[in-house]
């Protein structure tokens, strides 16, 4: 069972507890410039996800690396005390504001108030108009021990404060942060373990900038009140803030939500139901590309491909584990026949019934058996996040059953597999991580030792960089993870290889050994591409939608010049869907520019114009997606071109 990690849109939304306001999207917007990746924290079967920083490029420059950037600590203290101080601006700009929590986070910081009315965007200049004054005139940061009840004699008039005082350990040492102005008196102050700036002269008054508004609960229940948090980002200086503001820009230009509407790639309903993908015939057809290209490489690497139920009877999940483990994020049970099903979640268990159909012998093995199987699995609407965090997705699934001995080529194998795959779709930069045995698990120790070794070895025998992220792995077996790096060098947690030693022992899978004895077989799962949905967000934030031309949705447009040339511009296209290119005829009465122009904005690889001369010459002039251009060829000719470029998986046109 793999649970395929799927990024958060911030460490609050991953709780489930931000809810969309007006500007939601800005906040968002925001956030997705550092994808949440990251190690899975094992709890039951079920992995439970932790925040591992993103680092932040721009144009192929770091901007900062949360593990080996010395600077990291201060640009940490500068965000944390920005909070402070938009915090100190906010209740005086709107006295009777009740204050909650505020820290820094990755790439910025947000403070959550409960205010005495609603603020809107346009409340943001002021606030940062009312920082800068803070920030110049100098104040001090000093920390303050004090006994739990004088925390709660200061703090008796802020109820979030108190709450979260009276909740520390009788032995905790309580700390604040006064702000201080330079004659002594305290500006402002707030329970805090800090660190901070000593001065606010360490910050730049024109390196920050408040971004978004938005709706969180306090501490993520739905049943506590709803609070207005209020994001920001701080640097150390007003170039690296450019930088970021126009990193951002990028990234909502490539935004997956953004251009899948553009290109009509698909939709999501919310009054049909929330988290469901709606594929368009334009993304439907570049779906079909990628998967009929997966099913290729995978019969040519020795898999077979399976086909099995959406639903199944509630013991298999009892046994597998998953309604031990896992039951939260599982959909609720349908009576058939007075007998509960349950819709699947993961596709293990319905392969493990395969398996167990009919006696197997180590000849038969290994096998390897993957599936495009689709899941549904409940996520809080909070959650949801476009293509990259839904409620039903297809998982290109994969599960190989093994012998002992077989085990370190299997593993090289499917690693090998992997890495093609990705350098195929043009990612090139990719890093392992090597999750190791948690305290608690199951399986004999000599088969952890082997199961992990064998992983090292597939990990080195192809010269990839990895870490080892000591006792991540889940209780039933370690993993590798694969982590690539877009276009914008954001990197994104996407295949993993997982063993596990819980399920055949559950269901007793057993195979006759060439000693007569009934032996367990390994199990690995592996999720390649993760999801469907997942990946199709992540490819089209790493093209921005202009895609290689074997996966682009339409490959060529054919403009005829004016209507008179609009028989030549069908014949034409008609030769191109004979070679099975996804062709289209631009028959309209628009002008020829703006012809163009449009099929631009469709990012269209191959623009075809036909007019006299190419009608004459049975001829087409291209124009690619960027503005330029290739010699004119004969229409047979071109389609040789644009087939074998297609067929070759080529990245450029």
């Amino acid at each position: 069972m793999i649970i395929q990690e799927l990024p958060k849109t911030t460490p609050e939304l991953s709780a489930g507890t931000e809810i969309s306001m007006a500007n939601r999207k800005s906040a968002l917007r925001m956030m997705s410039a550092s994808p949440v990746m990251g190690r899975r924290k094992q709890g039951g079967t079920a992995d439970r996800f932790s925040v591992r920083p993103a680092q932040f490029y721009y144009r192929g420059t770091k901007m900062s690396d949360p593990k080996s950037d010395p600077k990291n600590d201060k640009l940490a203290a500068i965000r944390h005390s920005v909070s402070h101080i938009m915090a100190e601006a906010v209740t005086r700009l709107f006295p009777g504001t009740k204050v909650a929590i505020g820290p820094s986070i990755e790439n910025g910081f947000y403070y959550d108030f409960l205010l005495p009315k609603p603020i809107v965007a346009e409340d943001l200049p002021k606030i940062e108009a009312e920082m800068k004054k803070i920030i110049d005139s100098r104040e001090d940061f000093v920390r303050v021990v004090v006994s739990r009840e004088e925390a709660l004699k200061r703090f008796a008039a802020e109820e979030f404060k108190t709450e979260l005082i009276n909740e520390l350990p009788a032995d905790a040492e309580i700390t604040i942060y006064e702000q201080k102005s330079a004659d002594g008196k305290v500006q402002w102050y707030d329970l805090c373990r800090g660190p901070h700036v000593a001065n606010t002269r360490e910050i730049n008054s024109a390196g920050f900038k408040l971004m978004s508004i938005a709706g969180a609960y306090w501490r993520g229940d739905e049943n506590r009140p709803m609070l207005t948090r209020i994001y920001g980002t701080a640097w150390e200086n007003p170039k690296d803030l450019k930088a970021y503001l126009t990193f951002l820009d990028e990234v909502e230009k490539r935004d997956h939500r953004r251009v899948g509407k553009e290109l009509d790639l698909y939709s999501i309903h919310e009054e049909a139901g929330a988290g469901l993908i709606y594929w368009h015939p334009n993304g439907g057809r570049m779906r079909v590309a990628i998967e009929d290209f997966w099913r290729k490489e995978h019969y040519r690497n020795g898999y077979e491909i399976l086909y099995t139920p959406h639903i199944g009877k509630s013991w298999l999940w009892e046994t597998s584990g998953h309604l031990g483990f896992y039951k939260g994020n599982m959909y609720s049970p349908m009576e058939i026949d007075k007998q509960d099903y349950i819709i699947k979640p993961m596709n293990c268990p319905f392969h493990i019934m395969i398996y167990k159909n009919s006696g197997r012998s180590y000849r038969d093995l290994p096998l390897r058996w993957a599936e495009l199987g689709t899941v549904y699995r409940y996520e809080r609407s909070g959650v949801l996040h476009g293509l990259l965090r839904v409620r039903g997705f297809t998982q290109d699934d994969a599960h190989i059953f093994c012998t002992p001995e077989q085990i370190e080529d299997e593993i090289r194998e499917v690693l090998r597999f992997s890495l093609k795959i990705w350098k195929i779709f043009g990612f090139k930069d990719i890093k392992a991580y090597l999750a190791t045995k948690p305290a608690e698990s199951v399986g004999e120790q000599s088969r952890w030792d082997q199961a992990l070794e064998s992983l090292r070895k597939a990990v080195t025998a192809e010269g990839l960089e990895y870490e080892i992220d000591e006792g991540g792995g889940a209780f039933y077996g370690p993993k590798i993870d694969l982590k690539i790096k877009d276009a914008l060098g954001r990197e994104w947690q996407m295949t993993t290889i997982q063993f596990d030693f819980n399920e055949p022992e559950r269901f007793d899978m057993t195979y006759v050994d060439a000693d007569g004895q009934h032996k367990r077989p390994y199990m690995v799962h592996r999720a390649l591409l993760g999801s469907l949905e997942r990946f199709f967000g992540v490819l089209i934030e790493h093209f921005g939608g202009a895609f290689p031309v074997w996966i682009a949705p339409e490959q060529i447009a054919v403009i005829p010049v004016t209507e008179n040339f609009n028989d030549y511009a069908k014949k034409v296209a008609a030769e191109l869907k004979a070679r099975d290119l996804r062709v289209t005829a631009e028959l309209d009465d628009g002008r020829l520019n703006a012809k163009i122009r449009d099929c631009q904005n469709r990012k269209i690889p191959y623009m075809l114009v036909v007019g006299e001369r190419e009608a004459g010459e049975g001829t087409v002039s291209i124009r690619l997606r960027d503005g330029k251009q290739l010699p004119a060829m004969k229409v047979a000719e071109f389609a040789d071109y644009a087939a074998d470029k297609a067929a070759a998986q080529s990245l450029e046109l």
